[in-house]
């Protein structure tokens, strides 16, 4: 019952503190087997190393690669909560697919910060060689709740001042 509670209760995300005036958010789900050569699962699962981790939220996702990078960060929400955030989104690679099949992967995507308990604020993780600028960009999302609506897993939010304009924060 205190777990829910805790759930019911958390923040918002305030993305205005965000340099970027918009952020992609990965709507993921929880973690299954992928049968792909390049990674073990796909989605987000609390017990998967940091490395699976990465594999399993960096791609094929469809999406505008270009506007993913161009925030600078992947948001990772599993029913709305921010569970994990990626960085160094540049040069995806994509899978050759026609329009409607066309899938992109972050290939030199970094974890940044992940979860390993939604109940537990504490059990946020990081990168041992994280530098001290980007914790404090990502710490504070984690966690957090972060609704979005898209019609694929990809949605793009108001960031920066924008989303301090539309109290979107």
């Amino acid at each position: 019952m205190k777990a829910l509670q805790m759930l019911q209760n958390a923040p918002h995300c305030d993305l205005s503190t965000l340099p970027e005036p918009e952020v992609a958010v990965l709507r993921a789900d929880a973690a299954t087997p992928a049968n792909e050569d390049d990674r073990d699962w796909m989605g987000y699962r609390a017990d998967l190393s940091p490395g699976q981790l990465t594999d399993a939220l960096s791609g094929w996702w469809r999406c505008d690669p270009d506007r993913v990078a161009a925030g600078g960060l992947l948001v990772v929400t599993v029913s709305e909560f921010v569970v994990a955030v990626l960085t160094d989104l540049a040069a995806p690679q994509h899978n050759g697919g026609t329009r409607q099949t066309l899938r992109y992967k972050f290939t030199k995507a970094r974890l940044a910060g992940w979860l390993t308990d939604l109940t537990d604020p504490s059990a946020a993780c990081y990168p041992a060689d994280q530098n001290a600028a980007e914790r404090l960009l990502v710490q504070p999302l984690l966690g957090a709740r972060l609704p979005s609506v898209s019609g694929g897993p990809i949605a793009y939010v108001p960031a920066g001042p924008a989303a301090a304009d539309k109290g979107d924060s």
